[in-house]
């Protein structure tokens, strides 16, 4: 029996399930927070679990004769790796991102063949970010320059077509199925709120099943962009994407780093708060109300980023 994709499951679902992301560990470090994270987590049955990926960077290191050299190193290696392990250990569906930020077309047809021979199917297809020494996204000289490429790129290895043309033969009964990123307040380098939704659509027309959104904690902003891209013609699960607040550094970081707004109300709560824990009992009260609101809406999933939150997420689904 063909197990059914994340797609069809967000799809046919009649109630709003759970899920979460969870990070590679540093490279050098245990993967045991991964498995501690997924343990407190496990009594809400989560239907998937996401596993990101990372881009290489630059940096400089010191060599032994006391000069620094400049070494290209992945911060968080492993990606494909720890989703197999995850599956295996806990029997739970697991969907690595894809990425292009760092990648050529062959790094990305070789992670496409090592998941087919692991018999996971299932993806979330980005183009990931800029290099952090870069003004703007540059590609890899061999590599794709959007999401929308890779979805591409996808749709050819699914039909049994290589980079360079060759044919092979991994194709099961299972192709690879895959969801893309969707920004409710716009992706920051969009020039304009209907470009953003026109690149959108075009990857779900290239064949994503289902939207995870970034990070929001306005749930309007939520219902209007699901509005939008119904009237845009876009019309698989969208899933929100939730974090919740817990340190001070979070008032001023995440809307920096992910260009997002808080609320007023919001706002005038993390006002009020002079230590992290204040911010966490806030992040707290503020996720239950969320995830009470987008239930209300029928949303199919409620997708939980988990670094550094997991209590708090734990806290939230208690109350749910």
């Amino acid at each position: 029996m063909v197990q059914k994709s994340i797609a069809e499951l967000l799809t046919e679902t009649q109630e709003t399930l759970f899920s979460f992301e969870v990070l590679p560990p540093r490279k050098g470090k245990s993967i045991q927070q991964i498995y501690d994270t997924i343990e407190q987590l496990l009594p809400y049955s989560p239907a998937f679990i996401e596993v990101t990926t990372h881009r290489s960077e630059y940096n400089y290191r010191e060599m032994p004769d006391g000069n620094y050299r400049r070494v290209e190193e992945r911060l968080r290696p492993g990606t494909v790796a720890v989703a197999a392990d995850i599956r295996q250990k806990y029997g739970i569906p697991v969907v690595p991102h894809v990425i292009c930020s760092g990648n050529s077309q062959i790094d990305s047809e070789n992670e496409l063949i090592d998941l087919s021979f692991l018999g996971i199917y299932d993806l979330v297809v980005l183009r990931g970010d800029k290099s952090k020494h870069d003004a703007r996204f540059i590609p890899h000289p061999h590599g794709l320059k959007y999401a929308s490429e890779l979805c591409e790129q996808i749709n050819r290895f699914n039909e049994g077509t290589l980079v360079y043309g060759d044919h092979h033969d991994m194709i099961s009964e299972r192709r690879f199925s895959y969801g893309v990123a969707g920004y409710p307040e716009k992706h920051e380098e969009a020039m304009s709120m209907q470009s953003d939704l026109d690149a959108l659509k075009l990857k779900v027309d290239m064949g994503a099943g289902y939207i995870v959104t970034q990070m929001f904690y306005d749930t309007r902003r939520y219902r209007d962009f699901c509005d939008r891209c119904i009237g845009a013609g876009i019309n698989v699960p969208i899933v929100p994407g939730l974090k919740p607040l817990t340190s001070l550094n979070h008032c001023t970081m995440l809307p920096r780093t992910f260009h997002i707004d808080f609320p007023d109300e919001l706002v005038a709560m993390l006002q009020r708060c002079t230590t992290s824990e204040d911010v966490r009992a806030v992040g707290i009260e503020w996720g239950i109300r969320q995830a009470e609101e987008l239930r209300a809406m029928h949303a199919p999933c409620l997708h939980f980023y988990t670094m550094n939150a997991a209590p708090s997420i734990v806290a939230i689904m208690n109350a749910l």
